[in-house]
């Protein structure tokens, strides 16, 4: 009797697909091993801003003081110029409510000083004016009546050249007559005529010689009365010159605590301005810090921090040394965000999905302190858009993209432990003619 079981558990007389199987499967390894394969360099990073004033900001505060007001939260989203928080002055030199107000009059009164000031320097010009005319007058004064004196001890000397002649004459005349007298000629009374006629020239020509030692003497004193309305005149116009130098340097003086009354008043209206910290641009805050109302800030302090919206993303990626001349600018990367689902073939990225192309902008030339060179990748719009719902630093698997090489060649380099190849970056340069080649 024959047995069904028998039969169906062992297959005797059924004939075996085995060798078909073999022959496909390894028909099927030998077409795969001719099939491309794209090299690639898997790095990880993470998501940032393109520009430095898009990453993410501390909100400091630019002065101390004590919070007295909040108008935001964690989380709220604000705009450009918003009032985050305002702040009260804790420094005493500050404190005063009219500070500004008082510090103005102070300003007004230093003008005032100086306009005075002015006013006197102006004065003592005027006076120094007027000296100067005093002296020319007096000066000129005294010139016209050393002209006079001159003249007039010229007519004098003339006298006494003529006096000096008369006396030359009447000394002959009396001593002839005396000769005449001696003989006998003449008479005594005629002798004594001609001797009062000599006495008298030589009391004339005397009488003269004074009057022309006293003008002499009147051009000195002149002189003398001239150098001292000179050096009395000189004295005046010093002094008050000196008075006027002294105006002029205290209206200086005040000029300048005028500019640094004028600085301190600006500098406590841009104070006052710094009491309310403003939102230098639109975006989110995170990290607020400060719990609540009355809390003292120092200056320069962290409050929290703005995330700034609108940002143009880029991903930092870490390279190793090694991998380092493989990576060129204008490198195609496909990256994997955290978050976003993905399935990834890394040798045939066109057949992966959920993957996202990048395009290398920039490889630093200094390694990081984590031992690794870092590049900076942007969204490649060519291809498909990055998300919309992505935040700044969020983690980033990538995949740089080499050259196209056959299976058996990837498989043959692995195996023998060989680097991937070297990825030229084939770039259009414009001639001078416009066209690109």
């Amino acid at each position: 009797m024959k047995l069904q079981s028998y039969d169906k558990i062992y297959q005797i007389h059924k004939k075996s697909k085995v060798k078909r199987w073999f022959l496909f499967i390894f028909v099927a390894a030998i077409i795969t091993l001719f099939l491309p394969w794209t090299q690639n360099i898997k790095v990880r990073g993470n998501v940032s801003a393109l520009y430095q004033y898009q990453r993410p900001q501390q909100l400091n505060s630019p002065i101390p003081g004590r919070i007295i007001k909040w108008n935001v939260k964690n989380g709220d989203y604000v705009s450009k110029g918003d009032t985050l928080l305002q702040l009260s002055e804790i420094k005493e030199d500050y404190m005063d409510p009219l500070l500004v107000q008082r510090t103005e009059e102070q300003v007004q009164a230093k003008k005032g000083v100086r306009n005075f000031y002015e006013a006197k320097a102006e004065t003592a010009k005027s006076q120094l004016n007027a000296l100067n005319a005093g002296r020319d007058l007096k000066l000129n004064q005294i010139k016209i009546k050393i002209s006079q004196l001159n003249n007039k001890l010229a007519g004098e000397q003339a006298e006494l050249t003529a006096a000096t002649n008369e006396l030359q004459l009447s000394e002959d005349q009396y001593a002839r007559q005396k000769k005449m007298y001696d003989d006998g000629l003449v008479s005594l009374t005629q002798f004594q005529q001609r001797s009062i006629s000599y006495q008298n020239s030589i009391a004339k020509k005397t009488a003269y010689e004074n009057k022309v030692a006293q003008t002499q003497q009147e051009i000195i004193n002149t002189r003398i009365e001239q150098n001292s309305v000179i050096q009395d005149y000189n004295e005046k116009l010093s002094k008050i010159e000196g008075e006027r130098f002294q105006s002029m340097g205290q209206i200086e003086g005040s000029d300048g605590d005028i500019a640094k009354l004028e600085n301190q008043v600006a500098n406590y209206k841009a104070r006052q301005g710094l009491y309310f910290i403003i939102a230098s641009q639109d975006g989110q805050i995170v990290q607020l810090n400060k719990a609540g109302i009355g809390e003292v800030l120092k200056d320069g302090e962290n409050i929290g921090t703005i995330v700034p919206t609108g940002v143009d993303y880029a991903v930092e990626i870490y390279i190793k040394p090694v991998d380092l001349p493989l990576v060129k600018e204008g490198q195609r990367v496909m990256f994997i965000f955290d978050g976003f689902p993905a399935i990834v073939f890394s040798g045939w990225p066109d057949s992966s999905y959920g993957t996202f192309s990048g395009k290398v902008v920039a490889v630093e030339s200094n390694i990081s302190p984590n031992g690794l060179f870092r590049a900076l990748v942007v969204e490649n719009k060519n291809e498909k858009r990055w998300p919309t719902k992505m935040k700044m630093g969020t983690g980033a698997e990538g995949i740089a993209i080499l050259n196209d090489v056959p299976v058996w060649y990837e498989l043959w380099r692995n195996i023998n432990g060989f680097p991937p190849d070297y990825y030229e970056v084939t770039t259009t340069k414009t001639t001078k003619d416009g066209k690109g080649k």
